[in-house]
């Protein structure tokens, strides 16, 4: 039997693993300590769950190492849909928490399908694009596709958790590096914009600068007598027009308050420190007073006086901004930047279709969540209830994320042993 030291496997991010995974321990610890927590191990706090949680991920990696990857392989679709079961669950059962009803209580700990779906989706997408007669460029295998990002983003967005739903939107990295055209992405990038410039400036003003672009550009193309598909320039003008049109409808009918209030301070259109904008504004006071080389372990202000609300989970980096410094958070910050890149590096060696794919969804999920969860510890993004992977307490993102981890190493192992 192989040994889980063995060379075989990817030591170095194993390492970089444990790193983060013990500095976020010791960063929760810090954001709910106070005189009447003694120890690490004291469950009755955040940090002695979480703890607990970190020992099943050592089991968990020992159980998923050693598992065949064909058994992952056979029963993606099961895994997945057992978790999609999940998430129509909640709406019988599940239990209301920061205005989304994300999760099921049981007892000890309350469970989010919503992290385990990120899991079963990746499973399920390799394998679906990794049929050999599946072609990205096909309608059919196109919509097959859409279906199984859209079931998920659909049923958390019901809850409503429209933050975490879109992280889902992520998986078109991997697509895109299986073959779908990158106008995909160019278009998607647009959406986003025009939704925030409407938000920002107004239908009307929107509407005429796109419609001055368009002019602009037919006129650009007939100077160089280049022929405009005329079916294409219709359909991205429709399209275009129909998201200006629909985004006050999405903004106050789809999202809620907290997340509208949280947009219009990102877009400058409210200006609330006291309010909704308590949380980033506080987050950044405790990132900005840890300077260059931070105030201590234990010993900031801003951290003991608990004036960043929820500083364990959301805003778990203001702790390390505020008592590590700028040096702590650069190392946190290369750490994560190495990890993600490692992994997609390692993964483009894959000569299995489907291991590949996995390890690319989740480099995608890694990234996203990494880059959310800071940019709204630094007030750049709005609020939107995003964990970073490893670092903040949650025990339920934990187990997800390891436990995808721990596929990347089997997967990464298997192609080590077949060189």
């Amino acid at each position: 039997m192989n040994n889980i030291f063995s060379l075989k496997y990817d030591i170095i991010s194993l390492s970089i693993y444990f790193m983060i995974v013990v500095f976020g321990l010791i960063n929760i610890y810090s954001s709910i300590y106070n005189e009447n927590l003694i120890s690490f191990w004291d469950l009755s706090y955040p940090i002695g769950k979480q703890v607990l949680f970190f020992s099943l991920c050592l089991l968990l990696l020992i159980i998923i190492i050693f598992t065949k990857s064909k058994f992952l392989y056979n029963n993606s679709f099961l895994f997945y849909f057992i978790s999609i079961l999940l998430l129509i669950g909640l709406l019988f059962f599940g239990v209301k928490t920061g205005g989304a009803t994300s999760w099921y209580n049981l007892g000890f700990f309350n469970f989010q399908p919503s992290e385990f779906v990120k899991i079963s989706t990746s499973l399920f997408l390799a394998k679906y694009l990794s049929i050999i007669q599946t072609d990205i460029t096909r309608g059919r295998d196109l919509f097959i596709i859409s279906l199984i990002i859209l079931i998920p983003i659909i049923l958390i967005s019901m809850q409503p958790d429209p933050g975490s739903a879109i992280i889902f939107t992520v998986f078109l990295f991997p697509i895109f590096r299986e073959g779908l055209n990158i106008n995909f992405l160019y278009h998607l990038f647009i959406i986003i914009i025009l939704f925030f410039l409407t938000l920002t400036i107004g239908i009307y003003i929107t509407i005429f600068l796109v419609s001055s672009i368009y002019v602009l550009f037919v006129f650009y193309e007939s100077r160089k007598k280049r022929k405009i598909k005329f079916s294409k320039f219709i359909f991205t003008i429709i399209l275009y027009f129909s998201i200006i049109l629909s985004t006050n409808y999405v903004f106050e009918n789809v999202l809620e308050q907290r997340h509208r209030d949280r947009i219009n301070i990102i877009i400058g259109k409210d200006f609330d420190t006291k309010g909704i904008g308590y949380n980033i504004n506080q987050s950044k006071i405790a990132i900005g007073s840890g300077g260059f080389s931070g105030v201590g372990f234990l010993k900031g202000t801003q951290t003991k006086g608990d004036f960043v609300p929820r500083q364990h989970t959301d805003y778990i980096f203001s702790t390390v901004g505020e008592e590590w410094g700028f040096i702590g958070s650069s190392f946190l910050i290369f750490l994560f930047s190495y990890f993600i890149i490692r992994i997609i590096r390692r993964s483009e060696k894959q000569q299995i279709h489907h291991k590949r794919i996995f390890c690319n969804c989740f480099a995608s999920l890694l990234f996203i969540h990494f880059f959310i969860n800071i940019g709204m510890s630094l007030g750049i993004l709005p609020t939107i209830g995003i964990p970073l992977p490893f670092v903040s307490y949650g025990g339920s993102s934990l187990l997800a994320f390891s436990i995808m981890f721990f596929i990347y190493l089997n997967y990464d192992s298997s192609r080590l042993k077949e060189s």
